[in-house]
């Protein structure tokens, strides 16, 4: 990083330039390993669901499933275990590290963890230490079906969404905005549930 100082030291100003070092780039656990089959198999599964699962809102042509979102989210965020040589000084602690890691990934990736707050609230915590407290904000400039900002807003993070077609729009204003404006909520008979 460079920073520019303009210093009087006559009549004179004089134009200092520092070069101040830039913070250390840590790895992400997305660019060293995942646990893809478990990962592949979620979003797999998710494509025959069809009780409270979004794609029953409307048909998207290319819709993501949740559990691919969730997975590369949370691994986008979170610091591989080798980004943090102070805590697993050795290669043996940073894959016991990743692999506590890959459970987390793996429990998230569960339709049937889709709501379970112990699930969400494990993954929360890990980017929560992964950004010193302050998650970036997600933004998916295409989000067609809403996938990506569901999944983000799963995970505790500020979502942001928008598309060119009003369709995909309105598709993501129901699944984001609308729902947290009503938790826990069920104005419907128990049958239809």
């Amino acid at each position: 990083m460079l920073q520019i100082n303009a210093k009087s030291f006559s009549s004179r100003p004089i134009l200092i330039l520092e070069v101040l070092p830039t913070p250390a780039y840590k790895k992400k656990l997305i660019e060293v390993a995942l646990p893809l089959e478990a990962i592949n198999a979620a979003s797999a599964r998710e494509k025959s669901i069809r009780h409270g699962h979004p794609s029953t809102l409307h048909l998207w042509w290319s819709r993501k499933p949740l559990a691919t979102c969730r997975a590369v989210l949370f691994a986008s965020i979170v610091d591989d275990p080798s980004s943090r040589p102070e805590e697993f000084p050795t290669e043996e602690a940073q894959e016991a590290e990743r692999q506590r890691l890959f459970g987390i990934i793996e429990r998230l990736v569960k339709w049937e963890n889709t709501n379970n707050e112990a699930v969400l609230n494990e993954a929360r915590q890990e980017i929560l230490k992964a950004t010193d407290g302050h998650p970036p904000p997600v933004l998916d400039p295409f989000c067609g079906g809403g996938s990506i900002p569901l999944g983000a807003q799963h995970l505790g993070l500020e979502a942001h969404a928008s598309d060119l077609n009003p369709v995909a729009v309105l598709i993501t204003k129901a699944l984001i905005e609308i729902p947290p404006k009503f938790p826990g909520r069920h104005d419907y008979p128990e049958e239809n549930r």
